[in-house]
């Protein structure tokens, strides 16, 4: 274990505490009674196994040493079977009722806890792998640690009353024997906790190649996939190549921590705790008996049994905090997640006004978090209410991230930019978000309805104007065709009957998201990309059309399409390098003339 890997696990007593008190609170605030019913059956479960097992046993071997009488015997046994059969029957509410009523509430309200959470969550974070695995492992974790929390109540419960109950017992029959106990107890303590330490390391070191068999696995089994595997097969040998590789990276980690924690196991499980109790004990106990005459046989019965309830006892106390150790390291990461605090803050709670917008980025330049180089540098541009701006630029140019940063997604790393003459980092940003309407090119369809895919909002829902969105977006057609209409299942995720567009069709899909929002600023990311020349020229003047008093801005590669723009800025090295008209820059014969001239011929006339 090197010293960054310790670093890594090595946590303070408080912080232990503080991590398990912190993801105990957030179920008992899903569901309080959750937790302390299973914490009372487990209080009595040890009551009643202590009443059974070392009181009843103990009296009626007594009773068989010394000749007490029957009825007083089967008054008592008949006395406990009654009081067992009552904590049978409060297991069965608590676990049986009570535990399969409330599990399902504590995880559906932690998981939207977190789901609420990644909506938050800066667009930059998922450029930082680091985090991004952090993420996921909170969110694949956090089940687990709702389970392993509920152990950890029902085990410190039962320790607790396991230590309490027969440590009064053996006071009063052998106090020297606590001292075995207590022995073993320490050592298995320091054990279990290296072993559970090493455990954790295992499962962080072993996360990103999981990840990479998990992707795998998923490019086999997904929709998404299937034609590029069957059409490319060697695709799929490159794949399982890398899932081999990855496959045998987990085996050699898991092979390099296998000998120390199958030491630190049998350390915790046989020499500190069976050899102490079956060897040691046992050995104190015959001396004690036999030579000394100190205690009866039915005695000698009973600290036995019971030594081995107590070390089962404090065998949970070993493992309580190594247990507790290793859940807070996961439920640090789940609360290193949830305590996340966006950068890019909510503003002073401004509200953009109503109307096309007027844009204006200042002196402004961007760079990755995890990047030294500005990517945008020294932005000028002015955007005047209802312009349409057309963005053009080869690959890389930054004209996708030009249109994240106006929708905040990202925050400029130097000047700014300003909305009707307003900073944008002043208005409240969900207000803000909602004045712009957006249609990405990596856009996603999601699996529920036409309407659900087209509304993308939780208010009351116009159905004529869904419609009449996906008339403008050239959809409607294909609408009719559906039997359910707005109704209609897309994709067959969850629905057999479930409806798969074509890329096309998922295009106008997303531009159909546009004409019904209304938004007052339009950003198209390449919104017809999947569409032929023809549809994608009718698409873009239906939708420059139908924004007529709007605030447009839209990326293209295809420059036929630029000539709708009323100006047309071209990006070059994240910088501005010509804007105008079409005919303008043309005129200039710059870089704009030369692109249209590798694509002229193609479309010009259409």
């Amino acid at each position: 274990m090197n010293k960054q890997d310790k670093a890594k696990t090595k946590q303070s007593f408080k912080t232990v505490v503080s991590n398990n008190w912190f993801m105990m609170k957030l179920m008992l605030k899903a569901a309080p009674s959750y937790l302390i019913f299973y914490g009372l059956d487990a209080m009595r479960n040890q009551v009643s196994i202590f009443f059974e097992h070392t009181v009843l046993i103990g009296y009626v071997l007594e009773a068989a040493e010394f000749h007490y009488p029957f009825k007083r015997v089967a008054f008592v046994i008949l006395m406990m079977a009654g009081l067992i059969s009552l904590g049978m029957v409060f297991t069965v509410i608590a676990s049986d009722y009570v535990g399969e009523t409330r599990r399902p509430i504590v995880r559906e309200r932690v998981r939207m806890l977190l789901y609420e959470k990644v909506k938050d969550i800066d667009l930059e974070c998922y450029d930082d792998p680091e985090f991004y695995n952090n993420q996921v492992l909170a969110l694949s974790e956090i089940d687990k640690q709702i389970e392993r929390m509920v152990s950890f109540v029902q085990n410190t419960v039962s320790g607790i009353t396991v230590f309490v109950s027969t440590g009064i017992y053996f006071l009063m029959k052998d106090k020297f024997s606590i001292i075995f106990a207590v022995v073993s107890f320490v050592l298995a303590f320091v054990f279990n906790q290296i072993f559970n330490k090493l455990s954790y390391l295992l499962r962080i070191e072993r996360n990103p190649d999981e990840r990479k068999r998990n992707y795998v696995n998923r490019v086999f089994y997904l929709n998404d996939y299937a034609k590029e595997i069957r059409l490319n097969p060697s695709v799929a040998d490159i794949l399982m190549d890398r899932f081999k590789e990855a496959n045998d990276n987990v085996y050699k980690t898991e092979k390099k921590y296998a000998k120390k924690r199958f030491f630190a196991r049998f350390m915790a499980q046989h020499v500190s705790n069976n050899l102490f109790s079956d060897v040691f004990y046992i050995g104190y106990l015959v001396i004690k008996a036999a030579a000394f005459k100190a205690l009866s046989l039915s005695s000698v019965a009973i600290l036995y049994n019971s030594f081995g309830r107590l070390k089962r006892g404090l065998r949970i106390f070993t493992d309580i905090y190594p247990f507790a150790s290793e859940t807070s390291l996961y439920v640090q990461k789940i609360r290193d997640f949830i305590d996340y605090e966006p950068k890019i803050k909510a503003g002073i709670g401004k509200e953009p006004k109503e109307g096309p917008k007027e844009i204006e980025v200042v002196n402004a330049g961007f760079k990755y978090p995890t990047s030294d180089d500005l990517l945008l540098k020294d932005i000028n541009l002015k955007i005047r209410p209802g312009e349409k701006i057309a963005l053009v630029g080869y690959n890389g140019a930054g004209k996708t991230t030009l249109v994240k940063l106006l929708m905040r997604l990202y925050d400029f790393s130097e000047g700014s930019i300003l909305m009707d003459g307003t900073d944008i980092k002043e208005y409240e940003l969900t207000k803000y978000r909602k004045t712009i309407g957006t249609v990405f090119q990596d856009f996603q369809i999601f699996a529920g309805t036409v309407r659900d895919n087209v509304v993308m909002d939780d208010k009351e829902v116009d159905d004529e104007n869904v419609i009449n969105a996906l008339t403008e977006s050239g959809l409607k057609k294909r609408l009719d065709s559906f039997e359910k209409g707005l109704d209609t299942n897309l994709t067959t995720e969850f629905e057999k009957d479930g409806i798969n567009l074509s890329g096309g069709e998922s295009q106008k899909l997303a531009c159909a998201r546009v004409f019904y929002g209304q938004a007052d600023l339009m950003i198209l990311d390449e919104p017809s990309s999947a569409l032929d020349p023809i549809a994608e020229y009718q698409l873009n003047h239906a939708m420059l059309t139908a924004t007529k008093d709007k605030t447009v801005i839209f990326i293209s590669h295809r420059l036929s399409t630029t000539r709708l723009a009323d100006r047309i800025v071209m990006l070059e090295n994240g910088r501005v390098a010509e804007e105008g008209t079409h005919a303008e820059l043309l005129d200039r014969d710059g870089k704009y003339a030369k692109m249209w001239r590798v694509q002229a011929g193609a479309y010009i006339n259409v």
